[in-house]
C-alpha cells in the first residue's frame, strides 16, 4: 500500500507513462474532453481539487520541463491569480499562448487530468523533461 505522494491510481498509471517530451494535460472543470485522449476526472465540488494542488502533487514526482497555459487567463483573472500560477512554475520553461493555440497541443496528450478548479483557462499543458 503505497503511504505518501500521489494515491490516486489512474494518476499514477499515467504519470509512469509521463517520459522525456510526453505532454499531459491538467484541466478546470469546464474543459471539454477529447475521445482519443484518456481522461482523468478527479472533480469533486467546484473548486476542489484546485489544479495548483494537482500541479504540486505532480512536480513532487516528476520532472516538468515545459509548459504552456491559454493568453486568456491572464485577461480573466486576477493579478493574485496569475502570479500564484506563475510561481507553481517556478523553474520551468513556460509560455502563455493563444487559446485557440493551446487545444490543438491536446490531441498529442497523452492523458488529461480534470479537476475541480474554477478559474477560467486555468488549464495547462505540462511536458516531460
Amino acid at each position: 500500500m503505497l503511504k505518501t505522494g500521489i494515491l490516486n491510481p489512474h494518476i499514477n498509471e499515467l504519470l509512469s507513462l509521463f517520459r522525456h517530451t510526453n505532454t499531459i494535460v491538467l484541466a478546470d472543470r469546464g474543459f471539454p474532453s477529447w475521445p482519443t485522449v484518456p481522461t482523468i476526472d478527479i472533480t469533486l465540488v467546484d473548486g476542489t481539487p484546485p489544479i495548483l494542488d494537482v500541479l504540486s502533487a505532480i512536480r513532487d514526482v516528476c520532472l516538468v520541463g515545459k509548459a504552456w497555459m491559454a493568453q486568456e487567463f491572464t485577461e480573466t483573472n486576477s493579478p493574485e491569480v496569475i502570479d500564484k500560477f506563475q510561481q507553481a512554475f517556478e523553474g520551468v520553461d513556460f509560455a502563455y499562448e493563444q487559446h485557440v493555440n493551446f487545444k490543438l497541443r491536446v490531441p498529442k496528450a497523452i492523458g488529461l487530468i480534470r479537476t475541480g478548479d474554477i478559474h477560467p483557462y486555468a488549464n495547462m499543458i505540462l511536458e516531460s523533461a
